[in-house]
């Protein structure tokens, strides 16, 4: 209990330092800076992961890593969606960050409701283990189905039913998420664009979550992962936003990942994999799904000639 203690406090110094010193003013986020969070959540995972190493041991350590890798890697996921939403509403660069910022918060109370969930439901139904191995292999084959299939938003029903409800307005220059015109309240796209993050990192939330049992138990532990694999989320968004187009074999390696995480659950006793060969496997596939887009997805001459030139 100390050490979650301790870990929710340097959550939220982190996260107040974050908004109310380095983003106390709306700003673009620019790429340096994005790399240079990325890098600090990195490294506090990875020294948080070192504290766990020395507290409680190498398997400890070792369940926190394998969940932070999937946890991270099933995050890209998140930022193909955020892109597409800024890209809808048309979120100006500088007031992404905070919209990125409340949904973050979010993210985390829906983490810890589902872990808690989820423990709860294994220990009174040990067989529920079972039906998490097989969604995650129905998850991943719909993901690999719906590659480059149409992600628009245009048609999306959950955006058609809160524009029909609420009273909105499409001035965003204030930044904020209401706005009263006339004494009357009105929602901006800002608050909008977030209620429709919450909902996607929901419908993600539960496939992670999932897949987090296949190699942990401890709640703890598990929350660890999640919550530092997700506040790294919003640099790293920024960081790969302008790369998105590139990581097209990405969704065929998560896709993959799923499946497999699936398969190890249901066939566990069957053939107890080695959680080193299991991880190995994972991050082997995620590494050549991703090099393998950046290789099928270079620019030709012709293409960075055209660029040049305009």
């Amino acid at each position: 209990m100390t050490l979650l203690i301790a870990f929710l406090v340097l959550v939220i110094f982190m996260l107040a330092l974050d908004l109310g010193v380095f983003h106390r003013k709306a700003h673009e986020v620019s790429l340096r800076e994005a790399w240079t969070w990325t890098f600090v959540w990195i490294g506090i995972a990875l020294a948080f992961g070192g504290w766990l190493f020395y507290s409680q041991g190498g398997t400890a350590a070792t369940e926190y890593a394998s969940v932070y890798f999937i946890e991270k890697a099933l995050a890209i996921d998140n930022v193909f969606v955020f892109s597409l939403v800024f890209a809808y509403f048309a979120i100006p660069l500088k007031y992404q960050h905070k919209v990125l910022f409340w949904g973050i918060l979010g993210a985390i109370f829906f983490r810890a409701v589902f872990i808690v969930a989820g423990v709860s439901l294994l220990e009174n139904f040990g067989w529920i283990y079972y039906v998490f191995g097989a969604f995650l292999v129905y998850t991943g084959w719909m993901m690999f189905k719906n590659i480059g299939k149409d992600e628009s938003l245009e048609e999306n029903k959950t955006i058609r039913w809160l524009e029909r409800r609420l009273p909105i307005t499409q001035d965003i220059s204030s930044g904020k998420f209401t706005q009263r015109i006339n004494g009357k309240l009105f929602f901006t796209p800002l608050f909008i664009a977030l209620i429709f993050i919450e909902i996607s990192d929901i419908v993600f939330a539960v496939d992670s979550v999932a897949a987090s049992f296949a190699y942990s138990r401890d709640p703890y532990i598990i929350f660890y992962a999640n919550i530092m694999a997700i506040l790294g989320l919003r640099s790293l968004y920024f960081v790969l936003a302008n790369l998105i187009d590139r990581f097209y074999y990405l969704k065929h390696g998560l896709s993959f990942m799923l499946v497999f995480i699936g398969a190890k659950m249901i066939f566990g006793d069957v053939y107890k994999m080695p959680i080193w060969m299991s991880l190995g496997t994972i991050v082997l596939v995620i590494l050549i799904s991703v090099v393998y887009s950046f290789y099928k997805t270079k620019p030709n001459k012709e293409s960075m000639r055209k660029r040049e030139a305009s």
